[in-house]
Protein backbone atom coordinates (compact mmCIF):
# COMPACT_ATOMS: atom_id res chain seq x y z
CA UNK A 1 0.00 0.00 0.00
CA UNK A 2 1.37 3.35 -1.43
CA UNK A 3 0.69 6.82 0.08
CA UNK A 4 1.94 9.88 -1.77
CA UNK A 5 3.84 10.91 -4.35
CA UNK A 6 7.34 10.69 -5.86
CA UNK A 7 9.07 13.27 -7.38
CA UNK A 8 11.14 12.98 -10.41
CA UNK A 9 14.46 13.71 -10.65
CA UNK A 10 15.37 17.62 -12.03
CA UNK A 11 17.98 18.82 -14.04
CA UNK A 12 20.89 19.83 -11.45
CA UNK A 13 24.33 22.05 -11.80
CA UNK A 14 26.90 19.30 -12.32
CA UNK A 15 29.82 21.98 -10.91
CA UNK A 16 28.65 21.14 -7.38
CA UNK A 17 29.70 18.02 -6.13
CA UNK A 18 26.81 17.80 -3.49
CA UNK A 19 23.95 18.03 -5.84
CA UNK A 20 23.37 13.70 -7.00
CA UNK A 21 23.41 12.91 -10.84
CA UNK A 22 19.48 11.72 -10.15
CA UNK A 23 17.92 10.83 -7.04
CA UNK A 24 18.36 10.03 -3.48
CA UNK A 25 16.34 7.53 -2.21
CA UNK A 26 15.64 7.63 1.96
CA UNK A 27 14.42 4.80 3.41
CA UNK A 28 12.81 4.81 7.21
CA UNK A 29 11.58 1.63 8.36
CA UNK A 30 9.35 2.12 11.37
CA UNK A 31 8.32 -0.31 14.21
CA UNK A 32 5.92 1.18 16.81
CA UNK A 33 7.93 4.73 16.77
CA UNK A 34 5.66 6.89 14.47
CA UNK A 35 6.36 9.86 16.76
CA UNK A 36 9.91 9.56 16.00
CA UNK A 37 9.75 8.89 12.96
CA UNK A 38 7.72 11.90 12.48
CA UNK A 39 10.09 13.93 14.16
CA UNK A 40 12.85 12.59 12.00
CA UNK A 41 10.98 13.35 8.83
CA UNK A 42 10.26 16.90 10.49
CA UNK A 43 14.64 17.19 10.33
CA UNK A 44 14.38 16.12 6.93
CA UNK A 45 12.33 18.77 5.13
CA UNK A 46 15.49 21.25 4.76
CA UNK A 47 17.60 18.38 3.56
CA UNK A 48 15.05 17.25 0.68
CA UNK A 49 14.13 20.96 0.27
CA UNK A 50 18.39 21.37 -1.26
CA UNK A 51 17.72 18.35 -3.41
CA UNK A 52 15.18 18.35 -6.10
CA UNK A 53 15.36 15.02 -6.74
CA UNK A 54 15.37 13.19 -3.54
CA UNK A 55 12.66 11.52 -2.38
CA UNK A 56 11.83 9.58 0.93
CA UNK A 57 10.01 6.18 1.63
CA UNK A 58 8.85 5.37 5.38
CA UNK A 59 7.98 1.68 5.65
CA UNK A 60 5.44 0.93 8.18
CA UNK A 61 6.91 -2.67 9.44
CA UNK A 62 3.40 -3.98 10.35
CA UNK A 63 3.61 -2.17 14.12
CA UNK A 64 0.10 -3.77 15.36
CA UNK A 65 -0.74 -0.19 16.07
CA UNK A 66 -2.17 3.04 15.12
CA UNK A 67 1.22 3.95 13.29
CA UNK A 68 -0.04 3.73 10.05
CA UNK A 69 -2.67 6.21 10.44
CA UNK A 70 -0.38 8.29 12.56
CA UNK A 71 2.15 8.61 9.95
CA UNK A 72 -0.58 9.21 6.78
CA UNK A 73 -1.67 12.00 9.01
CA UNK A 74 1.42 13.57 9.19
CA UNK A 75 2.74 13.26 5.55
CA UNK A 76 -0.95 14.50 4.88
CA UNK A 77 -1.30 17.70 7.48
CA UNK A 78 2.39 19.02 6.79
CA UNK A 79 1.98 19.23 3.43
CA UNK A 80 4.98 16.21 3.01
CA UNK A 81 3.51 13.91 0.59
CA UNK A 82 5.53 16.01 -2.51
CA UNK A 83 8.17 14.19 -1.26
CA UNK A 84 7.56 11.54 1.41
CA UNK A 85 5.93 8.09 0.07
CA UNK A 86 4.48 5.39 2.88
CA UNK A 87 4.49 1.83 2.11
CA UNK A 88 2.37 -0.40 4.79
CA UNK A 89 3.92 -3.90 5.10
CA UNK A 90 1.51 -6.40 5.31
CA UNK A 91 3.72 -8.28 7.69
CA UNK A 92 6.69 -7.53 9.68
CA UNK A 93 9.67 -9.38 8.19
CA UNK A 94 12.53 -7.63 9.92
CA UNK A 95 14.34 -4.89 9.31
CA UNK A 96 16.36 -6.19 6.45
CA UNK A 97 12.84 -6.68 4.44
CA UNK A 98 11.36 -3.73 5.50
CA UNK A 99 14.15 -1.60 3.53
CA UNK A 100 13.70 -4.19 0.47
CA UNK A 101 10.31 -3.08 0.29
CA UNK A 102 11.49 0.58 -0.59
CA UNK A 103 15.20 -0.30 -1.92
CA UNK A 104 13.73 -3.25 -4.65
CA UNK A 105 11.03 -1.07 -6.14
CA UNK A 106 13.08 1.92 -6.74
CA UNK A 107 15.92 0.17 -8.14
CA UNK A 108 13.87 -1.28 -10.72
CA UNK A 109 12.36 1.35 -11.73
CA UNK A 110 13.32 3.71 -14.99
CA UNK A 111 14.83 6.36 -12.41
CA UNK A 112 16.69 4.47 -10.20
CA UNK A 113 18.35 6.48 -7.48
CA UNK A 114 22.04 7.02 -7.31
CA UNK A 115 22.04 6.94 -4.08
CA UNK A 116 20.01 5.09 -0.95
CA UNK A 117 20.32 6.89 2.63
CA UNK A 118 19.13 4.18 5.08
CA UNK A 119 17.76 6.57 8.39
CA UNK A 120 16.76 5.18 11.30
CA UNK A 121 13.27 6.70 12.71
CA UNK A 122 14.85 7.58 16.08
CA UNK A 123 16.95 9.89 14.40
CA UNK A 124 17.51 13.66 14.30
CA UNK A 125 19.20 14.51 10.94
CA UNK A 126 21.80 17.86 11.89
CA UNK A 127 21.35 20.28 9.12
CA UNK A 128 23.77 19.38 5.67
CA UNK A 129 23.80 16.22 7.29
CA UNK A 130 22.18 14.24 3.67
CA UNK A 131 24.78 17.27 1.95
CA UNK A 132 27.87 16.02 3.03
CA UNK A 133 27.10 12.29 2.94
CA UNK A 134 26.43 12.91 -1.07
CA UNK A 135 29.47 15.20 -1.80
CA UNK A 136 31.72 12.72 -0.19
CA UNK A 137 30.34 10.15 -2.38
CA UNK A 138 30.24 12.27 -5.31
CA UNK A 139 33.69 13.29 -5.20
CA UNK A 140 35.02 9.78 -3.99
CA UNK A 141 33.55 7.40 -7.07
CA UNK A 142 35.58 4.51 -5.40
CA UNK A 143 33.93 3.98 -2.27
CA UNK A 144 30.65 2.22 -1.97
CA UNK A 145 28.99 3.03 1.08
CA UNK A 146 29.47 6.05 3.68
CA UNK A 147 28.02 6.55 7.65
CA UNK A 148 27.63 9.93 9.45
CA UNK A 149 28.55 10.46 12.84
CA UNK A 150 25.99 9.43 15.72
CA UNK A 151 25.58 11.32 18.44
CA UNK A 152 23.76 11.94 21.51
CA UNK A 153 21.48 15.53 21.62
CA UNK A 154 23.81 17.23 23.60
CA UNK A 155 26.39 16.44 21.04
CA UNK A 156 28.21 13.64 22.65
CA UNK A 157 30.11 11.45 19.85
CA UNK A 158 28.31 7.76 19.71
CA UNK A 159 30.49 4.61 18.12
CA UNK A 160 29.14 4.09 15.30
CA UNK A 161 32.36 3.37 12.64
CA UNK A 162 33.39 -0.86 13.44
CA UNK A 163 35.77 -3.60 12.57
CA UNK A 164 34.20 -6.76 11.21
CA UNK A 165 34.09 -9.43 13.69
CA UNK A 166 36.95 -11.92 13.51
CA UNK A 167 37.91 -14.92 16.43
CA UNK A 168 40.54 -12.31 17.66
CA UNK A 169 37.86 -9.57 17.97
CA UNK A 170 35.04 -12.30 20.08
CA UNK A 171 38.79 -12.43 21.95
CA UNK A 172 39.05 -9.09 23.22
CA UNK A 173 35.14 -8.09 23.31
CA UNK A 174 35.27 -11.00 25.40
CA UNK A 175 38.30 -10.41 28.36
CA UNK A 176 38.40 -6.45 28.27
CA UNK A 177 41.90 -6.55 29.41
CA UNK A 178 44.02 -3.63 28.51
CA UNK A 179 47.13 -5.21 27.23
CA UNK A 180 45.09 -7.69 24.97
CA UNK A 181 43.59 -5.02 23.62
CA UNK A 182 46.40 -3.35 22.79
CA UNK A 183 48.12 -6.84 20.86
CA UNK A 184 45.20 -7.20 18.82
CA UNK A 185 44.30 -3.14 18.09
CA UNK A 186 43.39 -3.96 14.59
CA UNK A 187 41.05 -6.72 15.47
CA UNK A 188 39.17 -4.33 18.36
CA UNK A 189 35.07 -4.38 16.80
CA UNK A 190 34.29 -1.46 18.78
CA UNK A 191 37.47 1.02 18.32
CA UNK A 192 36.99 4.98 19.84
CA UNK A 193 34.95 7.47 18.07
CA UNK A 194 37.31 8.18 14.76
CA UNK A 195 38.46 12.10 14.75
CA UNK A 196 38.09 12.54 10.98
CA UNK A 197 36.68 10.68 8.04
CA UNK A 198 38.59 7.63 7.43
CA UNK A 199 37.94 4.03 5.96
CA UNK A 200 36.30 1.84 8.39
CA UNK A 201 35.10 -2.46 8.21
CA UNK A 202 30.92 -0.92 8.51
CA UNK A 203 28.87 1.98 9.86
CA UNK A 204 26.22 1.46 12.17
CA UNK A 205 22.90 1.05 9.71
CA UNK A 206 21.10 4.11 11.68
CA UNK A 207 22.27 6.75 9.35
CA UNK A 208 24.09 4.48 5.85
CA UNK A 209 24.36 5.72 2.43
CA UNK A 210 24.70 3.79 -0.31
CA UNK A 211 25.87 3.69 -4.30
CA UNK A 212 23.34 2.32 -6.50
CA UNK A 213 26.23 0.11 -7.85
CA UNK A 214 26.25 -1.67 -4.32
CA UNK A 215 23.42 -3.15 -5.25
CA UNK A 216 24.24 -3.90 -8.78
CA UNK A 217 27.24 -5.77 -7.45
CA UNK A 218 25.98 -7.38 -3.88
CA UNK A 219 22.08 -7.94 -3.87
CA UNK A 220 19.79 -6.21 -1.81
CA UNK A 221 19.76 -6.64 2.05
CA UNK A 222 19.86 -10.54 3.50
CA UNK A 223 16.59 -10.90 4.26
CA UNK A 224 17.66 -14.07 6.88
CA UNK A 225 18.56 -11.20 9.50
CA UNK A 226 15.25 -10.06 11.42
CA UNK A 227 17.17 -7.42 13.00
CA UNK A 228 20.83 -6.48 13.84
CA UNK A 229 23.82 -7.56 11.93
CA UNK A 230 22.47 -6.89 8.23
CA UNK A 231 24.54 -3.74 7.78
CA UNK A 232 27.76 -5.58 9.03
CA UNK A 233 26.81 -8.47 6.28
CA UNK A 234 26.09 -6.22 3.80
CA UNK A 235 29.44 -3.93 4.65
CA UNK A 236 31.44 -7.38 4.39
CA UNK A 237 29.72 -7.91 1.10
CA UNK A 238 30.30 -4.77 -0.37
CA UNK A 239 34.13 -5.19 0.82
CA UNK A 240 34.54 -8.45 -1.33
CA UNK A 241 32.99 -6.74 -4.33
CA UNK A 242 35.33 -3.51 -3.88
CA UNK A 243 33.08 -0.96 -2.53
CA UNK A 244 34.93 -0.02 0.53
CA UNK A 245 33.12 1.93 3.39
CA UNK A 246 33.62 5.47 4.95
CA UNK A 247 33.62 7.17 8.33
CA UNK A 248 32.45 10.84 7.51
CA UNK A 249 31.71 12.39 10.21
CA UNK A 250 30.85 15.93 8.81
CA UNK A 251 27.58 14.52 8.43
CA UNK A 252 26.36 14.78 11.87
CA UNK A 253 22.78 12.52 13.07
CA UNK A 254 21.32 12.38 16.35
CA UNK A 255 20.76 8.71 17.37
CA UNK A 256 17.97 8.45 20.42
CA UNK A 257 20.07 4.53 21.27
CA UNK A 258 17.73 1.97 21.20
CA UNK A 259 14.05 4.12 21.28
CA UNK A 260 12.97 2.02 17.88
CA UNK A 261 14.41 -1.31 18.47
CA UNK A 262 13.79 -1.35 22.68
CA UNK A 263 17.38 -2.91 23.01
CA UNK A 264 18.96 -0.08 24.94
CA UNK A 265 18.05 3.51 26.06
CA UNK A 266 20.26 6.09 27.44
CA UNK A 267 19.91 6.04 31.37
CA UNK A 268 18.26 2.38 31.38
CA UNK A 269 19.72 -0.49 32.91
CA UNK A 270 20.67 -3.08 29.67
CA UNK A 271 18.16 -5.18 28.91
CA UNK A 272 19.04 -9.32 28.15
CA UNK A 273 19.63 -9.67 24.46
CA UNK A 274 16.43 -11.02 22.36
CA UNK A 275 17.01 -14.68 20.59
CA UNK A 276 17.24 -12.88 17.32
CA UNK A 277 20.41 -11.18 17.88
CA UNK A 278 21.89 -14.65 18.98
CA UNK A 279 20.57 -15.70 15.55
CA UNK A 280 21.65 -12.88 13.46
CA UNK A 281 25.15 -12.99 15.20
CA UNK A 282 25.32 -16.72 13.96
CA UNK A 283 23.78 -16.17 10.52
CA UNK A 284 26.79 -13.87 10.03
CA UNK A 285 29.24 -15.77 10.76
CA UNK A 286 28.21 -19.19 9.54
CA UNK A 287 27.74 -17.52 6.29
CA UNK A 288 30.95 -16.12 5.85
CA UNK A 289 33.52 -17.66 7.66
CA UNK A 290 31.57 -21.22 7.73
CA UNK A 291 31.02 -23.59 10.66
CA UNK A 292 34.60 -24.21 11.84
CA UNK A 293 35.69 -20.93 12.49
CA UNK A 294 32.27 -20.43 14.08
CA UNK A 295 33.04 -22.62 16.25
CA UNK A 296 36.13 -21.05 17.00
CA UNK A 297 34.63 -17.86 17.54
CA UNK A 298 32.17 -19.11 19.63
CA UNK A 299 34.55 -21.04 22.01
CA UNK A 300 36.98 -18.15 22.33
CA UNK A 301 34.33 -15.50 23.21
CA UNK A 302 32.57 -18.09 25.77
CA UNK A 303 36.07 -18.45 27.57
CA UNK A 304 37.10 -14.64 27.17
CA UNK A 305 33.79 -13.63 28.62
CA UNK A 306 33.85 -16.02 31.32
CA UNK A 307 37.16 -15.06 32.85
CA UNK A 308 35.94 -11.30 32.27
CA UNK A 309 32.97 -11.81 34.94
CA UNK A 310 35.06 -13.64 37.56
CA UNK A 311 37.55 -10.91 37.13
CA UNK A 312 34.94 -8.42 37.02
CA UNK A 313 32.78 -9.91 40.38
CA UNK A 314 36.92 -10.10 42.36
CA UNK A 315 37.54 -6.06 41.23
CA UNK A 316 33.80 -5.84 42.49
CA UNK A 317 33.49 -3.36 38.87
CA UNK A 318 29.59 -2.60 37.99
CA UNK A 319 27.80 -4.58 35.81
CA UNK A 320 26.98 -2.78 32.60
CA UNK A 321 26.64 -5.94 30.39
CA UNK A 322 22.88 -7.43 29.45
CA UNK A 323 21.07 -9.70 31.81
CA UNK A 324 22.08 -13.08 31.43
CA UNK A 325 24.86 -12.51 28.68
CA UNK A 326 26.91 -15.25 29.41
CA UNK A 327 24.26 -18.24 29.60
CA UNK A 328 22.53 -17.07 27.27
CA UNK A 329 25.03 -17.13 24.55
CA UNK A 330 25.95 -20.51 25.44
CA UNK A 331 22.99 -22.20 25.07
CA UNK A 332 21.77 -20.37 21.89
CA UNK A 333 25.32 -21.12 20.15
CA UNK A 334 25.82 -24.78 21.55
CA UNK A 335 22.68 -26.25 23.15
CA UNK A 336 21.38 -24.84 20.15
CA UNK A 337 18.08 -23.59 22.16
CA UNK A 338 15.13 -23.67 19.71
CA UNK A 339 12.61 -21.03 19.93
CA UNK A 340 9.55 -21.48 21.51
Amino acid sequence: MLMGTHLNANANDESDPAQPGSMVLVVIVNYRSAALAVDCLRSLEPEVAAFPGARVVVVENASGDDSADRLASAIREQGWDGWVSLVVAAENRGFAAGNNLAIAPALASSTPPDLVWLLNPDTVVRPGAMRELVAFLKGRPEVGLAGSRLEFPDGRPQRSAFHFPTILGELESGLRLGPVSRLVHRHVQSPPVPEGECPIDWVAGASLMVRREVFDAVGLLDEGYFMYFEEVDFCLKASRAGWPCWYVPASRVVHLVGQSSGLTKQGEQRKRRPRYWFDARRRFFVSNYGRARTFAADVTYTLAFGAYRIRRLIQRKPDVDPQWMLWDFFRYNFLRVKPR
